[in-house]
């Protein structure tokens, strides 16, 4: 059975866990601790040498890193990723821009509000995150505006992958009630056959 190694407050970590629901694919849920350094030790480096989760062990010594690439491993072959080539290229090209126009703005905001000290210095750097990120958001709203899912009317894995950290955004200190089409989305995301929120 599959493993998936994570941290419960990952949104990376849950955009898998939102797939595996979905595809109704049973496996071993391993939490890990990553505030406190678990995944710098050596058993976890020996299965994933960036020291990121999430990590899906496949079998055992058989191991998956980065969280698109494990949705782009659990979805082939099912309707989460469009069978026309075009579509599967905006489909990943939404996903390269959730985690390089995306995550590093709006997570690392998430991640500074949620899990450091109100008197971290790390907190000097939330200005420029909102900013960066309010213009991904706004590129979300842009798009979704006139569309029910990122690509051809269709839930597929970008879906799943802009979700995973818009849906928490507020805990950045973003305010989704500016984004109402990206709002509306989210809630059709949550209705979805096999949605499962996430549990921290």
């Amino acid at each position: 059975m599959l493993k998936l190694h994570g941290m419960s407050a990952s949104g990376n970590c849950h955009k898998v866990r939102m797939l595996l629901s979905h595809l109704q694919i049973p496996y071993i849920w391993q939490e890990v601790d990553v505030v406190n350094g678990e995944t710098r030790t050596e058993p976890f480096l020996a299965m994933n040498p960036v020291g990121q989760v999430p990590t899906l062990e496949i079998e055992p010594g058989k191991y998956l890193a980065e969280s698109n690439a494990i949705l782009i491993y659990l979805a082939e072959g099912s309707p989460f990723i469009p069978v026309d080539n075009y579509l599967r290229a905006q489909m990943l090209g939404w996903m390269f821009y959730e985690q390089y126009s995306h995550e590093p703005y709006v997570a690392v905001a998430r991640f500074i509000c949620k899990f450091l000290p109100v008197d971290h210095l790390r907190r000097n750097e939330l200005p420029r995150l909102h900013e960066r990120g309010n213009s991904a958001l706004a590129v979300m709203q842009q798009h979704l505006a006139s569309r029910t899912f990122f690509v051809g009317e269709q839930y597929s894995l970008a879906d799943i992958a802009l979700y995973a950290y818009t849906h928490c955004a507020e805990e950045g200190g973003f305010t989704l009630q500016n984004y109402p089409a990206v709002t509306t989305w989210l809630q059709r995301i949550e209705e979805q056959p096999g949605f499962v929120p996430m549990t921290v």
